[in-house]
C-alpha cells in the first residue's frame, strides 16, 4: 500500500494502521501517552505494577499521606514506583485547607525532587468536591512558589478562569463526583472549558468508570484524562487498564479525525443510483 504524500500521515504496509506523531507536552515534558494513573486501591502491589504497565500511562500519581501496613510494605511499594521509570505526580490529596495543601505541596517536592504538584483540597466530605476557594488560593502560592500545579477543580468554568488568570497552564476539570464511576456528568461544561482555554492542558479527573467514559472525554478535545478507581476496583484491573489504554488513544484519533456532524433527520449513506426519482430529491 502507497503513503499518500499530502497526508499528514503514512499507512504502515504491514499493519495498515496510521503512524503519527502522537507525542504531546505537559508541565515541560514531552510524553506519547494521554492516560495518567493512579497508585491506589489495587488488590495488591504486583497487580498495580502490572496495570500501570499495560495501561502505557507515563504519569503515576502518589499521595504523601499514603498509609503502609508496615515500613517493609511501604518500601515495596515506593521500589515499585521507582522502578516504573515514568514521571511521578505527588498530589495534597487529604488537604482541607489552602494552608494544608501548600504545606504538602512542599513536603513533596522534598521528597519526590519534583516541582509538579495535583492540588486537592476539599471542601465536601459528602461528595468530595474540591473547594475552589481553597484550591485559588493554594494555586496562588504555589505558582509564586515555582510550582507546576496541576488543579482538580470542578467543572465550573469561573473557577477555571480563576485558575488560568493566576498562571495555570494546566487544569484538571471533574467528569463528575470522583470515585462515582458515573461518567461525564455535564459534558457541556467541559465543553465550555475547552473553547474558553484552547491553548491550556485540560485534563479530565475523577468520576470516569468506563473506558467509554474517557474515548468521549478525549472527543471532547481533552488533551488527557487520569484515573485510578475505575482501573484498581475492577474486577481485572490489568486487562481494564490495558482497555483504558485503547480507549483513549481512540478518542484522541477521533477528535484530531473529526467528527461528523449530527443531522436531525436519516441521511442515506447508499448511492442514490437505481432508486426511484422522488427518493432522490426527497428532503
Amino acid at each position: 500500500m502507497r503513503s499518500i504524500s499530502w497526508l499528514p500521515y503514512k499507512v504502515d504496509k504491514m499493519t495498515k494502521h496510521l503512524e503519527t506523531d502522537n507525542t504531546w507536552e505537559i508541565g515541560g515534558k514531552r510524553l506519547s501517552s494521554r492516560l495518567l494513573i493512579g497508585s491506589a486501591l489495587y488488590p495488591s502491589p504486583a497487580n498495580m505494577e502490572d496495570a500501570i504497565k499495560i495501561s502505557g500511562s507515563q504519569i503515576v500519581t502518589v499521595s504523601l499521606r499514603r498509609q503502609a501496613a508496615g515500613d517493609n510494605s511501604g518500601n515495596a511499594f515506593w521500589d515499585i514506583i521507582k522502578s516504573l521509570g515514568i514521571e511521578v505526580l505527588p498530589n495534597t490529596a487529604g488537604s482541607h485547607s489552602a494552608k494544608e495543601a501548600i504545606t504538602t505541596a512542599q513536603m513533596a517536592r522534598e521528597v519526590f525532587g519534583t516541582n509538579w504538584v495535583k492540588l486537592e483540597v476539599i471542601g465536601d466530605q459528602y461528595n468530595l468536591q474540591p473547594d475552589p476557594f481553597e484550591t485559588v488560593k493554594a494555586a496562588e502560592v504555589l505558582i509564586k512558589e515555582g510550582f507546576e500545579v496541576f488543579p482538580y477543580t470542578t467543572d465550573d468554568l469561573v473557577v477555571a478562569k480563576r485558575l488560568a488568570d493566576l498562571g495555570c497552564k494546566i487544569i484538571m476539570p471533574w467528569g463528575s463526583m470522583i470515585g462515582s464511576g458515573k461518567g461525564l456528568m455535564n459534558p457541556d461544561n467541559l465543553i465550555a472549558i475547552r473553547k474558553q482555554f484552547p491553548d491550556l492542558k485540560l485534563v479530565v479527573d475523577a468520576g470516569i468508570g468506563k473506558p467509554s467514559h474517557a474515548t468521549q472525554a478525549m472527543e471532547l478535545g481533552y488533551d488527557a484524562v487520569l484515573l485510578n478507581s475505575a482501573i484498581a476496583l475492577a474486577q481485572d484491573p490489568v486487562k481494564m487498564a490495558d482497555a483504558f489504554r485503547v480507549a483513549v488513544e481512540a478518542g484522541r484519533l477521533g477528535y484530531e479525525a473529526g467528527v461528523m456532524k449530527e443531522r436531525e433527520f436519516a441521511s442515506p449513506s447508499t448511492p442514490t443510483v437505481g432508486t426511484p426519482f422522488w427518493h432522490q430529491f426527497k428532503e
